[in-house]
């Protein structure tokens, strides 16, 4: 019989490290690790990075500084280091942090059990010719009624700022038959709503019956299994929202009117220089397409400020492209270079000018969050509800647009869709009663 051990995992960053760590500890569960909530009871940590910015860097070390320090009380205690930092870094990070037991890229976590067992410190941040998902467990009762599902992985954009085509390697997509397998097998242990995943996820091509499936065909069959009520995706490219993907967002009542679409900038010549290969005009016009088909959908994005080169006619540009489209929520950031991306070599910005444009850029992101929120007070909205909330007969939930709700409901269950009528907005939520069942 295996022992029990205790798996603490801390994940940095995106929904994939997410479904990520989930699968890691899955996979590590075959060697009779259980998950532990507390960092002191582990018998195993494991860091699942993100390699998008500098700070995610000195964040990683600043935590196996601590973990150095319990080590020193607890000899036996293993330490890993996974995700994006360990494929692009592996080799640095045993040489400057002793205390890192295991170093495995997010293409060779299926690994790790084997790598637990081997004596001394092990390194894995190869590209393996096999597929991952092949030799990893099937998946474990999910924690609550929303998943995540990894359908796509890897990019062929190249954009000049990014490390994901270096650290993920080139796009792969799953093939049809064994999504639908694990997407069924999650209905069947309670999930209502389920976010299929991707690097560059709308550029999906899984082969399936007839050839290779595009997206929308995946979401369409998707929403054909009963009892899953809800479907997401992220994260998605300008050039890759083809015809019948737009469509499926007016055609099936399972897709969420919610749409993260990355833009990083409104300037036509930091576009050209980031290798987006699409212009603001396609993008708007592409929201535009969008919104004909679904009036209702909420849009989010990406926006790096301080990119190498950017002027303040640049700026102003982003700026108005973002008072044009009006996004309910957005992600933003002040470039930070990628070693071994194009954009590294390149003259940065004045910290100053970009801290200030970061500035500007978010307060009026953040005016436009407040005033799509304020006008959901008043409407009714459905909420998957996810878990109690701190007040006696509140649950918590998110709408289809993915506000995050409070809602007054004294016989909400986990898992159920209820009608609610919001009553406020506060900065990153939203309160609600309860109006009526839905079946």
């Amino acid at each position: 019989m295996t022992d029990t051990k205790k798996l603490f995992i801390k994940t940095y960053g995106c929904q994939m490290n997410v479904y990520d760590s989930e699968r890691m500890a899955e996979a590590l569960g075959t060697k009779g690790y259980v998950p532990t909530d507390t960092v002191e009871d582990a018998d195993m940590v494991l860091l699942n990075t993100r390699h998008i910015r500098e700070k995610a860097d000195e964040k990683l070390y600043s935590d196996l500084g601590r973990l150095r320090k319990l080590k020193l009380t607890r000899p036996d205690l293993k330490v890993g280091v996974a995700g994006c930092v360990a494929q692009a870094e592996g080799a640095e990070i045993l040489r400057r942090a002793p205390v890192v037991d295991l170093v495995v890229g997010p293409q060779s976590y299926h690994r790790l059990p084997e790598m637990v067992e081997a004596k001394g410190r092990v390194i894995d941040t190869e590209f393996p010719a096999e597929d991952k998902f092949d030799h990893l467990p099937e998946r474990l009762s999910p924690r609550g009624p929303v998943a995540f599902l990894t359908v796509q992985e890897g990019c062929d954009k190249f954009c000049a700022f990014c490390v994901v085509p270096y650290t993920r390697g080139a796009e792969v997509s799953r093939p049809v038959d064994r999504l639908l397998a694990e997407a069924r097998n999650l209905v069947a242990r309670g999930v209502r709503e389920i976010t299929l995943l991707g690097q560059n996820v709308n550029a999906y091509h899984g082969a399936g019956e007839g050839g290779a499936w595009t997206l929308s065909r995946l979401i369409r069959e998707m929403a054909a299994i009963p009892e899953l009520a809800r479907l997401r995706y992220t994260t998605s490219h300008p050039n890759d929202m083809d015809d019948d993907l737009i469509a499926a967002h007016a055609e099936v009542p399972q897709l969420m009117p919610y749409l993260h679409l990355p833009v990083q900038s409104g300037s036509d010549r930091i576009l050209k220089a980031m290798n987006r290969k699409h212009s603001a005009e396609h993008y708007l016009r592409l929201i535009e397409r969008i919104r004909a088909a679904q009036p209702d959908i909420l849009f989010s994005s990406d926006f790096i400020v301080g990119f190498p080169g950017e002027t303040d006619q640049d700026f102003e540009d982003t700026l108005a492209l973002i008072r044009s489209v009006g996004y309910g929520a957005a992600y933003s950031f002040k470039y930070s270079a990628r070693p071994g991306t194009p954009a590294a070599e390149k003259p940065a910005v004045p910290t100053e000018v970009a801290d200030e444009r970061l500035h500007r850029l978010q307060a009026l992101l953040t005016l436009q969050q407040r005033a799509v929120q304020e006008a959901m007070v008043g409407r009714e909205v459905t909420v998957l509800y996810e878990k109690a909330g701190r007040m006696p007969g509140q649950m918590v939930g998110k709408s289809e647009h993915l506000h995050a709700v409070h809602v007054q409901d004294e016989t909400g269950r986990i898992g159920e869709l209820a009608r609610v009528r919001v009553l406020a907005s506060s900065t990153n939520s939203l309160a609600a009663v309860r109006s009526s069942d839905l079946t």
